[in-house]
């Protein structure tokens, strides 16, 4: 499946080629669509789910922008995972419970720092959530591409 996923996501590379390497592009086309679909997932949360209402977890009241981040975080980490191990990162020869561990910590990373940037963004400036996400989510792609790259699903060297 991920042969077909590649040559697919491959065969629009010569546009970008004089731009930047394959193994970026392969994680701004991957990292690009678990965006998008973090975005509408977010959107369906947000709006739907939680119906802009806070949600009482019994213990805590959670702000809907902040439930529908938190909600939503474990299904695109998932998503995320795998497009990296098998599709950007696959000459990577660190064992898959290795980059799992690094994945997550530099998750952790990102999930706080996606919450900051929402309390931010929308509690203090007052922007809508949805466009704050999206602004909160160039920040973290930005973060991740450069510590999955370096830490996560580096080649070790023999």
């Amino acid at each position: 499946m991920n042969k077909i996923i590649i040559r697919i996501i491959d065969s629009f590379y010569f546009l970008f080629q004089r731009f930047v390497p394959l193994k970026t592009y392969r994680y701004g086309v991957c990292g690009g669509s678990n965006l998008v679909f973090d975005t509408i997932l977010y959107f369906i949360f947000y709006n739907f789910i939680f119906s802009k209402q806070d949600v009482d977890m019994s213990f805590f009241v959670l702000s809907p922008h902040i439930a529908s981040l938190f909600f939503v975080f474990p299904i695109t980490f998932l998503t995320g995972f795998m497009l990296s191990r098998y599709i950007t990162f696959q000459n990577s020869n660190l064992s898959g419970r290795v980059q799992l561990f690094r994945y997550s910590i530099i998750g952790i990373g990102a999930i706080l720092l996606s919450y900051c940037a929402m309390k931010f963004l929308v509690d203090f400036l007052k922007f809508y959530p949805t466009p704050s996400r999206l602004i909160t989510i160039i920040i973290t792609v930005i973060y991740s591409y450069i510590l999955q790259n370096k830490f996560s699903f580096r080649t070790e060297k023999k």
